[in-house]
């Protein structure tokens, strides 16, 4: 998740608030193929990922890519994004309704490291994680088409003289985002229930993730993400679920007062 909305941020230098409501079109699109159609679980996730994205493409053509060189860009593309996300909320609870659904697991059973046990899905996720974050930077710094969407976040103007697609890269960006979301959803639908708010709630540590550390690095998004994970899991033991979302946004907070540019950023 917070490498979709870091992928965006890199390039266009928004924020998509649609990020949640693509996660659960995802785990929506997934489940539909999986559970109803009857296709493998594997091929639900991956065609989840792949309709988020189509949907993604979508949205920043319709609701982002005409405010383009809008001085005020930035606050329109919250409101338009944040529309879409009502939109889809809505439209998703029209279409699949409000009962509880939840995907197969891929793989059953348990695994126990040290004194901890977690879910053998859970640690497919674990290992899927980085293996994707892998990939991302692969794609951005190994092929010309990821050199592109780098040229285009550092600067438009250039990269458009020297022949790159800019509309096509914000496209591109809007779609590799949505794509995250997607596989993000498709994969926690196994164990949490698919529902049409599904998405705000990691919509909103993916932002805290982002802020930590440091808008537009990818690899500082990775960092973060782990980090932030760390801490929450060590406030809910010490705190309670209660107060554990208090400290995380008083966290992010202090962050922007003393290093704006995230723990992991440079120096203003």
């Amino acid at each position: 998740m917070a490498s979709g909305l870091s992928v965006v941020w890199t390039t266009l230098g928004v924020f998509n608030f649609a990020h949640g409501a693509l996660m659960m079109i995802g785990a929506f699109l997934a489940w539909t193929l999986v559970e109803p159609v009857g296709l493998p679980l594997p091929v639900g996730i991956l065609c989840g990922a792949l309709g988020a994205a189509a949907l993604g493409i979508v949205i920043e053509r319709l609701l982002v890519r005409p405010y383009y060189g809008n001085r005020n860009m930035l606050l329109i593309t919250v409101m338009t994004t944040l529309a879409a996300m009502i939109i889809m909320e809505k439209g998703a609870q029209m279409i699949w309704g409000a009962r509880l659904k939840q995907l197969p697991r891929l793989i059953d059973g348990e695994i126990s490291i040290a004194s901890a046990t977690i879910s053998a899905h859970e640690a497919v996720m674990i290992l899927l994680a980085p293996l994707v974050l892998a990939a991302i930077w692969a794609f951005t710094v190994r092929t010309n088409i990821g050199r592109s969407l780098r040229a285009v976040g550092q600067n438009q103007d250039s990269a458009a003289l020297i022949g790159i697609n800019v509309p096509f890269a914000f496209a591109l960006a809007f779609g590799l985002s949505a794509a995250l979301a997607g596989l993000t959803g498709a994969l926690l639908g196994s164990i949490r229930f698919i529902t049409p708010a599904m998405g705000a709630d990691p919509l909103t540590k993916a932002m805290i993730v982002v802020i930590f550390g440091g808008l537009g690095s990818l690899g500082a998004t990775a960092g973060a993400a782990y980090l932030i994970g760390l801490i929450e899991a060590i406030l809910v033991l010490w705190l309670g679920l209660y107060w554990t979302p208090f400290v995380l946004f008083l966290i992010m907070i202090v962050v922007l007062v003393f290093r704006p540019n995230g723990i992991f950023g440079g120096n203003q």
